[in-house]
Formats: C-alpha cells, sequence, structure tokens
C-alpha cells in the first residue's frame, strides 16, 4: 500500500527494491521526489524539506519538477496536458484531496467543470500510472493532448538513451546512443504501435547487461502514441508519454463524459540491462498477459505452404503430417473465407467458403481434434476489400475523407471501427464464427496503417484515433468473456502491434514476417529488452528461404532458433523429406520438455547477436536451460565456451546429456558432466558448436 506523510501531503509508493515518492507543496504544486533506490518514509519526508529551487532569470522553478505538468502558468517543459474549452486554455487547478485503497494511490484536482485524477500503481518495481479526465460541468471540453504520465529522472552527468527501431521484416532492432539536450521524440502516425518504434525506451549512464542503474518506461497503447525525452537546460531528464500522435486534438468531453489514458508504466533497476529485462518480463507474466501461467502450444500454421490456394482436403492433410511431428495446434491461414482467392477480394465477409469449406470450419477443425491437436484460424476485421459483399452494402463503414481518392494498401481500406454500427456487425460475426466451430485460437491479423482517418459527418472526426482501439479493446475483450476457450495473437504484418496494451487482451504476438533464423536472433535480442519469451512467437519455415533473403540454413538452426520463444512451425511439410520430419519431431519433443524454462524462466543474455557466438540463458527453479548460435567459426579460434549466470555458485549442476543428434550421428555435448556453479559462471561450459551456422541446446539441472 502507499504510504502517506504526516501532514498528509508526501507520497510514497514502494516495490521489493525501489521507491517512488511525490509531495504537494504548501502552494498547490505536485512536485516530483524520489525515483531510484528504496527509500523509507522519513527519507522521502526529508527530501520534501529541501529548499526550493533558487530564482533563476528566464527558468521556472517548476520545469523539471512537476510530477504531471499542465498547460499554462509559469512552465515552459512540454506539457503534458493540454486542454481548452469555448472560453480558455490552459489548467490552473487546485487539489481537491486523496484516496489509497487496493493498491492505487488516486490524486484529485479540479480545473472548473474538469476532474483530473492522477493514478499511481505499484506492482513489482513497475510503477504503473495514468490519469482519469472527467467533464462534470455544462460546456464541452477538448483534450488537445492528454499524456498518461511525465517520467523524472535523478540528475546526472549524462545519459544514455536506448531505443527500438526498424521496420517491416526488420522490426525490435535495439540501438543506444547518448541523450543531448532538448528533446528526442519517437512514436507512431499510423493507428496502430507500428514497426518502426516499440512504445519503450531505457535510460542509463554507464550500465552493462548484469550491473548498473537503468530507467524504463513503457507504453500500453496499441494506436498512435508518442514518447518524448527531453533533457533540460539544468541537465535533468523527463519521459512523457501518452496515446496521440500531436496536439491536434485527441477527444471532446460532453458533459458527464471522462476518459482514463492508457497506462504508461515505469522500471527501475540497479541490476543492468539484464536485470530490467527480468523485471518487466515477470511483471507482464504477472499482471499484463492473460493466462500467462499457461504455456503456449507448439503450432503449425499453414500459409508458406499453401497460400491462397487452399481447401479442406489439402488443410487436412497437412494436419496429419503436423500432428506426426507433434505439433499442438494447427492454424488455417487467410483464404479460408468469402472470395478470398488472393488479395484483391473477400475481406469482410468472414464466413467460411462454400466452394473450399462446403461444410464451414467444423468438420476440418473435428478433423484436426480427433488428430489430437487445437484447431485455430486466420482472421483481419478491422480491414475491408472494395470487393467484398461488406464494402458494397456499408462504403459508408470505411474511413475516408470526402472529396479525397481512398487510399488502398494491398487492396485493403481500414473499417472506421469507431462507429458503433461497425463494432455491432463484427461482434455478430465473429461470434458467430467462434460459435460455428471448436475453434480455439485466433490470428488477428492489421495489415495496413491509416491513412485516410476521415469521419465524414461526426461533430469530432480526430476521436477516430483514440476510439478505433478503445474499440478494438472491447471486442477482443467481448469476444473473450463470450468464448474463453479461444486464445488470441496480435498480428500486423509481423510486429506493428506488439506493445503492453495489446498484450492484455492476447496470448501472444507474431513478432516478425521475416523468418529467417538468423536474421530473427538479432529481432529477437530487441524484443527480449521489454517483452518475455513467453508471448515471442517464432516460426521454423522452409530453406532456402524464398520469402526474403534466399539464406540457406540447417533445420537444427532454424529449431533453436525458434525454440527461444513460442515454438512454431511454418514451412511447407508436403516437401519435407522423411529424414527432416523425422529430425522436426526429436526437436519438438526436445522443445516440450523445455518449453517451461523458456517460457516462464528468467531471461539472461548471455552474448548478443553481433559477433560470432550468441547465447540466452533460462533459469527457472533447479532448471537453466541454454540456447546457442554460432554465426560462423574461423580457423584457429578456440572452441566456444559460455559463461552462466542466475546460478548458485556453491550448488552442483548436471548436465541432462545433449541435443537432438546431428546427421552425423554425433550429440553436441558431452553427457551427465557434473559442473559446479562457480565454474559455469566464472570459466564457462563447453557448447560443442562448429562451423558455420550452428545452434545447440544446453541443458543443466541443480543437483
Amino acid at each position: 500500500m502507499p504510504e502517506i506523510g504526516a501532514d498528509r501531503r508526501t507520497w510514497l509508493l514502494s516495490g521489493p527494491t525501489s521507491s517512488y515518492a511525490l509531495r504537494l507543496t504548501d502552494a498547490g504544486e505536485l512536485l516530483h521526489l524520489h525515483w531510484g533506490p528504496r527509500i523509507a518514509l522519513a527519507d522521502a519526508e526529508a527530501l520534501a524539506a529541501l529548499p526550493p529551487t533558487p530564482y533563476r532569470p528566464f527558468e521556472s522553478p517548476l520545469d523539471g519538477r512537476e510530477e504531471y505538468p499542465v498547460e499554462g502558468g509559469p512552465r515552459f517543459t512540454r506539457p503534458a496536458l493540454s486542454v481548452r474549452t469555448e472560453e480558455r486554455r490552459g489548467t490552473e487547478w487546485t487539489f481537491e484531496g486523496h484516496e489509497a485503497d487496493d493498491g492505487e494511490l488516486r490524486l484529485r484536482f479540479r480545473d472548473a467543470g474538469l476532474r483530473i485524477t492522477l493514478h499511481y500503481r505499484m506492482r513489482g518495481d513497475v510503477v504503473e500510472r495514468r490519469v482519469t479526465l472527467a467533464n462534470d460541468g455544462p460546456a464541452p471540453v477538448e483534450l488537445l493532448r492528454a499524456d498518461s504520465a511525465t517520467f523524472t529522472l535523478p540528475e546526472r552527468e549524462r545519459f544514455r538513451l536506448s531505443q527500438l527501431h526498424g521496420r517491416w521484416a526488420a522490426e525490435s532492432r535495439l540501438v543506444r546512443s547518448g541523450l543531448g539536450y532538448g528533446e528526442q521524440i519517437i512514436g507512431s502516425r499510423r493507428g496502430h504501435t507500428g514497426h518502426q518504434q516499440l512504445p519503450w525506451v531505457a535510460l542509463d549512464t554507464d550500465a552493462t547487461e548484469e550491473h548498473g542503474e537503468v530507467y524504463g518506461c513503457a507504453l500500453a497503447w496499441s494506436g498512435s502514441w508518442r514518447i518524448a525525452v527531453a533533457r533540460l537546460p539544468d541537465a535533468r531528464v523527463q519521459i512523457t508519454g501518452g496515446a496521440g500522435h500531436d496536439d491536434s486534438g485527441l477527444l471532446r468531453l460532453a458533459a458527464g463524459e471522462h476518459w482514463t489514458t492508457p497506462v504508461f508504466a515505469g522500471l527501475w533497476s540497479d541490476g543492468g540491462f539484464g536485470g530490467a529485462s527480468r523485471a518487466w518480463h515477470a511483471y507482464q507474466r504477472e499482471h499484463v498477459v492473460p493466462d500467462a501461467d499457461r504455456d503456449r502450444p507448439v503450432l503449425y500454421n499453414s500459409w508458406e505452404a499453401t497460400g491462397f490456394d487452399i481447401s479442406e482436403e489439402q488443410q487436412g492433410t497437412l494436419a496429419r503430417r503436423a500432428a506426426a511431428v507433434g505439433v499442438e495446434l494447427f492454424v488455417v491461414d487467410d483464404g479460408w473465407f468469402g472470395a478470398r482467392t488472393g488479395e484483391h477480394a473477400g475481406l469482410g465477409d468472414w464466413r467460411p467458403s462454400p466452394d473450399r469449406f462446403p461444410s464451414g470450419l467444423k468438420p476440418l477443425a473435428d478433423y484436426v481434434h480427433a488428430l489430437g491437436m487445437r484447431f485455430g484460424i486466420w482472421v483481419e476485421p478491422e480491414m475491408v476489400n472494395p470487393d467484398s459483399d461488406l464494402y458494397r452494402a456499408h462504403p459508408d463503414w470505411v474511413q475516408h475523407r470526402p472529396g479525397r481518392r481512398r487510399t488502398e494498401f494491398r487492396n485493403q481500406l481500414v473499417l472506421n471501427l469507431a462507429r458503433q454500427d461497425v463494432q455491432e456487425h463484427l461482434w455478430e460475426q465473429l461470434d458467430g464464427l467462434l460459435s460455428s466451430a471448436p475453434i480455439d485460437y485466433v490470428k488477428w491479423d492489421f495489415n495496413r496503417c491509416f491513412t485516410d482517418p476521415g469521419w465524414p459527418g461526426d461533430p469530432y472526426p480526430q476521436r477516430i484515433w483514440v476510439d478505433h482501439v478503445r474499440a478494438l479493446y472491447a471486442l477482443v475483450d467481448r469476444l473473450r468473456a463470450a468464448h474463453p476457450q479461444v486464445a488470441f495473437e496480435s498480428c500486423s504484418g509481423g510486429g506493428g502491434r506488439i506493445d503492453l496494451g495489446v498484450l492484455g487482451r492476447t496470448d501472444q504476438v507474431w513478432t516478425s514476417d521475416n523468418t529467417d533464423p538468423l536474421d530473427r536472433l538479432a529481432i529477437q535480442h530487441g524484443f527480449s529488452q521489454i517483452h518475455p519469451a513467453r508471448v515471442m512467437a517464432a516460426w521454423v519455415t522452409d530453406s532456402p528461404n524464398t520469402q526474403l533473403n534466399g539464406r540457406v540454413s540447417a533445420l537444427r538452426f532454424r529449431f533453436v532458433s525458434a525454440m527461444a520463444g513460442v515454438l512454431g512451425v511454418g514451412g511447407d511439410l508436403m516437401r519435407w523429406t522423411e529424414e527432416e520430419l523425422t529430425e522436426a519431431r526429436a526437436w519438438v519433443e526436445l522443445y516440450k520438455e523445455i518449453r517451461p524454462v523458456v517460457q516462464r524462466g528468467d531471461l539472461y543474455r548471455l552474448r548478443p547477436p553481433e559477433g560470432g557466438l550468441s547465447a540466452v540463458q533460462y533459469v527457472l527453479g533447479d532448471e537453466t536451460v541454454v540456447l546457442a548460435w554460432l554465426q560462423a567459426q574461423h580457423h584457429g579460434e578456440p572452441a566456444p565456451a559460455l559463461r552462466l549466470r542466475g546460478l548458485d555458485p556453491a550448488a552442483t549442476y548436471l548436465r541432462r546429456g545433449g541435443d537432438v543428434p546431428r546427421a552425423d550421428g554425433a550429440g553436441s555435448g558431452e553427457e551427465d558432466e557434473v559442473h559446479r556453479g562457480a565454474v559455469l559462471s566464472h570459466h564457462g561450459l563447453r557448447t560443442g558448436l562448429r562451423g558455420d551456422l550452428d545452434a545447440t541446446v544446453i541443458r543443466l539441472r541443480r543437483v
């Protein structure tokens, strides 16, 4: 529970290793006190008693010190809140009171008819912050900008900024750079989270993978967003984040309406980048991801085997092959519905094709279940083809601006999900679909950015940016409640919609359309900075990789790369040889054995995917699993070895045999080796890797 000072104006939230403190001054200014190592309430009160910042010409004593900067008054930093009415713009708020119950601290303010409530909750060492804005007055209030939070960092001589950038098929690339004075802004103007940036930043001074202070912030929002990192003239740093990409207008609150921003979460760790990642992972498994204690099944997706050319009989044949290699979930991808024989038609008509599935999906689903697997389908509900029954009946249901051409990407238009009639139509279609057959899994795709976000006839069309996402969340929540047996995967042309908001409603995410096992190592390395392996879907596909780069890689390398997250298979099993199918089954069996450790264990990044050898380690209880990849080896180099982490230095560890044998019959390592934890941590463990594009799985148990 939050702690409250004797004067009822100092508040302290604490986790296992960190604390967060703030203070309301006698003048009614809400100031930030502390974010960092755990402190006592007396320490927070001592910080509150320090003398105020001395006046300096052309500077505001509030800048860089306010907990939630608003527009108006003696402030020059970026405001987190900017509002206007017909009569005035800006905020002059007064404090009304606070509540602290059920683990949450709420600070209440008022500006005329606008009520402003700041919410704080500590989950582990993660501080969740959000804001509720309610209009109690008779006139509308326009929210030009309503960020979820501003986080203030302590004064340091210098900071380094980490972020995840990318593009389609090259998402989640980690980059670190020095933070200069002024602002650095990342975000998305695309209507979804985007491939170009993930809504996460981290700042440090001199942290390594396992040592040093790291401050991180992540936004739980699946639409357009913005995070601004500002280094102020006095070297203080503030991080402000929230929904929306600019200040042109977010929502208009009529009398009696309210808006609660998405969570903007902050984390302090003194365990380096790895310690911060493990804290983020634990937070998501415990507080964000649904049913995170249930391990995700091994999946087969038919897309790369069949494309749009599918039929019930053909899918049944693939299902038999998938079941034979140990797959647990069989997914029919695009092409099962309407007139969908290519990208040009059918989106929006969520009924099984009478030519391809004359009796609907139930016979195939029943057949897949009889083979011992679950059954899943692909959908893209927020999109429509102009060549579809839905568009012909309701052309006004798409986002568009009068007098302008309707932009098409992939022959698609975006449905205006903010409309109530569109929401109800999609609910009826999807609820009916999930009720028509024993469907266990839905891959929910989003393959197109907003380009024409107009809403003719609506008095405040700008709200489409926010209300589309709110409607998406409500629809998925409603479907999950009505069909609790169905798991959902978030996909957006790969990693275009990955954030804490969508992860609160889905069981896993499609990390990237790039399934090349070597490219995936860098993508997965970046992804792991913030998100856990439990949600990271990864497929084994065919070699050569004809989808992107033509690279040839062994089945061994492809499997070990994909086993770093939620294992899936996406290759054309009809073309795999008997030897490949036999090897694949062995890899799937091994993954099922190590799956609890990979999906629920603590992750240690032993070596990044930049040099010849890269590796990750997972620790859960007495079990340890290491996945290692050798990209290339030159003659004369020593045999690669790895120093492991997270082990008890006084304990003894038994190496539990090798992984799947190589084609020449050799194992990948010695069996039943006994090691001391200190030896593994200081001197390392032989990997048994050799040559180019080699990979291995190492398993240890504390004895």
